[in-house]
């Protein structure tokens, strides 16, 4: 794909911002959707501000427009969008369209602040609004078409605030069939923070390094229980043991992985956990007194189990005191609420989309907690995008290319004569997209 077009595609996430135009294959821009401020200092620095190599992301403030997954603050997402939109696209909102991803369920208070952002604030000359779970459907159905004749596929969209399990048919999502955890990165941040800022440093004000270092650092277990007996192992031993550097402000201004080998390490064991697990009783009780006192500078921190207990809230939250179901649990519940036909089919194309979903060993886990929940006679099938975070983006980009795209946007005239109800009435598939 190729750009050239008109319409601005703007994928607004809690965590990430992705913008660009219709056609291209690649967003122009992928920036935090936030403000942030260094301790200290006056200025706020806006989304791509924050990525720059210079810039010390140590104790800043942060100041988010979404929260537990819808907007909250529309001065800072206005300042956000001004920023994106002028700044890094480049365009004059007055002679361009916008494809916007808004959030599931979004309640009508939020959608009509939304609108008036869009067309009072900001001034593009129509909109269109899509869901993320559809867009997915779309971009994957336009990759492998021999795997979507049925039309239909179930979207697991773990975002930032939320975990989506979404089934798509015909390209509409199923809003009674929706299941959601209230479980997202930003949740599994948190954690992470809560257990260094306990065990080695205090960290809760340090959500951008955290965030960077939970990026980098953690993984899905296959076998938790083996695991956490091999991270109860001595440095030398423990397959999981690394450390995360802390900017210092003067020699390097940004988080980082002291040993990149190091962290891998874990990678070389087989799926069944069975490896280091020699003498893991007598002899690793002297073992384990050495790793209570690790040698520390006072920037670094050392993670072990950590590593992978932080993702193990996706798949069984009540083992940390959260009432609800785990992922598997969501899907197989999502795909029940359908027609008893589609359900087959629904379980053959499960797609995985949003940030979390990149930990490595996520898919095999999944599939691994699904099977036994799953009857036998059904397949199940779990299509990992190449890049998840990318997938609602590269779905509006699609639609946002067709010729027909404005026949499914709301002019600015609409607006001001009907109001903001009216922005919503008209579904954007409603000619329908065939595949």
């Amino acid at each position: 794909m190729t750009g050239g077009s008109g319409v601005v595609v703007l994928d607004n996430g809690g965590g990430l911002l992705k913008a660009g135009f219709g056609g291209d294959m690649n967003p122009t821009a992928v920036v935090p959707n936030c403000m942030a401020k260094p301790p200290g200092s006056k200025k706020w620095l806006v989304a791509d501000q924050l990525q720059a190599q210079d810039v010390d992301v140590t104790g800043m403030t942060l100041r988010r427009p979404i929260d537990r997954g819808y907007l909250i603050n529309q001065e800072v997402q206005r300042e956000v969008w001004e920023r994106v939109i002028r700044n890094l696209l480049q365009v004059d909102p007055n002679n361009s369209s916008l494809l916007l991803v808004e959030p599931q369920f979004n309640p009508p208070a939020l959608q009509h602040a939304t609108d008036e952002l869009v067309f009072e604030e900001l001034g593009f000359k129509s909109l269109c609004v899509a869901d993320a779970p559809s867009l997915v459907h779309l971009y994957e159905a336009s990759r492998q078409p021999s795997l979507f004749r049925a039309q239909c596929s179930l979207v697991v969209d773990c975002g930032f605030s939320f975990t989506h399990a979404s089934p798509v048919l015909q390209n509409f999502t199923l809003n009674y069939a929706v299941r959601r955890m209230d479980l997202g990165g930003k949740a599994l941040t948190n954690y992470l923070k809560e257990l260094i800022s306990y065990r080695s440093l205090n960290v809760m004000d340090e959500t951008l390094l955290i965030d960077d270092a939970k990026e980098k650092l953690c993984f899905v277990s296959l076998d938790v229980p083996g695991d956490l007996r091999l991270a109860r192992l001595s440095s030398n031993d423990n397959p999981f043991r690394c450390s995360y550097i802390l900017p210092d402000g003067i020699t390097y201004k940004k988080g980082f992985v002291k040993d990149l080998d190091e962290a891998c390490r874990y990678s070389s064991l087989p799926a069944n956990g069975e490896s280091v697990r020699k003498d893991s009783s007598d002899s690793d009780r002297s073992k384990f007194e050495d790793k209570k006192k690790p040698e520390l500078s006072q920037n670094e921190f050392v993670l072990t189990n950590e590593r992978f207990l932080v993702p193990e809230m996706l798949f069984h939250p009540i083992d940390l005191g959260m009432n609800q179901a785990g992922l598997a649990e969501c899907i197989v519940r999502a795909i029940q609420a359908c027609h008893p036909h589609l359900q087959p089919v629904l379980f053959e194309r499960i797609i995985l989309a949003g940030g979390s979903t990149l930990f490595p060993r996520f898919t095999e886990r999944l599939e691994k907690e699904l099977r036994p929940l799953v009857p036998d006679d059904y397949q199940v099938k779990i299509i990992a995008q190449e890049d998840p975070i990318l997938g609602a983006w590269r779905g509006g980009s699609l639609l946002a290319h067709r010729p027909d795209f404005e026949s499914m946007c709301i002019t600015k005239s609409e607006y001001e004569e009907m109001g903001s109800m009216r922005c919503r009435l008209s579904g954007i598939f409603e000619s329908s997209v065939h595949l």
